[in-house]
Formats: structure tokens, C-alpha cells, sequence
């Protein structure tokens, strides 16, 4: 089960992402990201957009995950509400297969919140917890 929360950090504001698996904190942060900038409990999967990006590790695979949806939002206006990952161990790293299901931001219907910038490492990990679940954690630029 995936779940996600916001976390206060000195001048912005932290994602936190948790999943029974590594996918599902991917997916869990990802909907966390959209969750500060629009209420994405109102978001509707009437488009999706696949992605896939390769890296050496973790951190970079989940940094590299998220700004290509932060791209696809700043260059085609889509808010995401549900995300599907697939991850898998490559001889150098990881891959990262998505199908990310959306709509274009509606002003109205979405109540946009704060405008996300950039991706960063700043606060970023990635680990599993003692109670067997996963959790995934960066702040964003605001």
C-alpha cells in the first residue's frame, strides 16, 4: 500500500513516500510531488506518458524519475494522479519503467498549491524501513 506525506523543512517543504515494495515508494513520492503543487485527489487519468530512465544508483534513479515528470509537466501543463513503476537491476544500476496517468491542469477542478521548480537531491533517501516497508524522501525546489 502506498501512502505519501509532507514533511516541514526549514523554508520548503519535504516528500516522503512509503510502499510495501521499492515501486510502490517511487510511486508514493511521485504522487507526494504533485501533491504539493495540486490536490491530486482530483486528478483524472484521462492521458498517460511512459517513461523510462536508467541509473548507477537509487538516488539518482528516483532523481531522474521525478524531473521527467516534472518536464512533462512544465512543457505539457499535465498534473499526474496515478503512477506505475517497474524497477529493475541492470548490470550498471537500475531501470525504471513508469506509466504516469493525468490530466492538463484545470485552475478550478485541481486548486493548485505551490509551483515545484527543480528536482533536487537535497534531503534525498531511499531505504527500508524496519517494519519491512520502503520509504523514499527528497525536497523539492519551491
Amino acid at each position: 500500500m502506498r501512502t505519501w506525506e509532507h514533511y516541514e523543512h526549514t523554508a520548503d517543504i519535504g516528500v516522503r513516500g512509503y510502499g510495501s515494495t521499492l515501486e510502490e515508494a517511487f510511486e508514493a513520492v511521485a504522487l507526494g510531488l504533485f501533491d504539493v503543487m495540486v490536490d491530486v485527489r482530483k486528478v483524472e487519468p484521462r492521458e498517460c506518458r511512459e517513461i523510462e530512465v536508467e541509473e548507477e544508483d537509487l538516488e539518482a534513479l528516483l532523481y531522474s524519475f521525478l524531473e521527467e515528470l516534472l518536464v512533462l509537466h512544465d512543457m505539457e501543463g499535465l498534473v499526474f494522479g496515478d503512477v506505475r513503476v517497474r524497477i529493475e537491476k541492470t548490470e550498471n544500476g537500475y531501470r525504471l519503467k513508469a506509466k504516469a496517468c493525468g490530466e492538463v491542469l484545470d485552475y478550478e477542478k485541481h486548486e493548485p498549491k505551490e509551483e515545484v521548480k527543480a528536482i533536487t537531491y537535497h534531503d534525498m533517501r531511499i531505504e527500508k524501513l524496519p517494519d519491512g516497508r520502503w520509504m523514499a524522501q527528497f525536497v523539492p525546489d519551491l
